[in-house]
């Protein structure tokens, strides 16, 4: 199935910490493509600095939450700590959407109930895939034109 992936991080070195978790996702998934890499405000959370955000798409067999079980490792092993909510990271790694599957449990919802109001996630996504539609709020394209800049 189709996995959009959102990688973000602010703390360390941001570009080197993606490119890692791009190679770790290359390394776990049949990974398909990533957007440019994009500086962005920090959204919620303490004072911080910018983030480096992305999105890729892979393709997994996985269980979903088997794959965001795989994520949640990736950060690990890159020393994520779990601190404070929206807090600065070395690495995010959010799966948006998996398929065309609905999943509203504690554990796991999807697509990602924040992303339509996220331009760190459309517009990089939008970059890779100008046609994709967020399953429950629609095409992205017309999401990213309601968002403020």
């Amino acid at each position: 199935m189709k996995a959009v992936i959102a990688l973000g991080a602010n703390i360390g070195n941001p570009k080197e910490n993606l490119d890692i978790a791009v190679a770790l996702l290359k390394e776990a998934t049949d990974f398909q493509s990533i957007s440019s890499y994009y500086s962005t405000a920090p959204v919620g959370g303490p004072e911080q600095p910018d983030y480096l955000n992305a999105v890729c798409i892979v393709e997994s067999e996985l269980p979903a939450t088997d794959l965001l079980s795989l994520l949640h490792g990736i950060e690990k092993s890159m020393g994520r700590e779990r601190i404070e909510r929206w807090g600065p990271r070395t690495i995010d790694l959010d799966l948006i959407q998996y398929g065309s599957l609905l999943s509203k449990s504690e554990e796991l919802e999807l697509p990602h109930p924040r992303a339509h109001e996220r331009r760190f996630v459309l517009e990089p996504w939008f970059e890779i895939e100008p046609d994709a539609i967020l399953l429950t709020h629609g095409k992205i394209s017309q999401l990213l034109e309601q968002l403020p800049k």
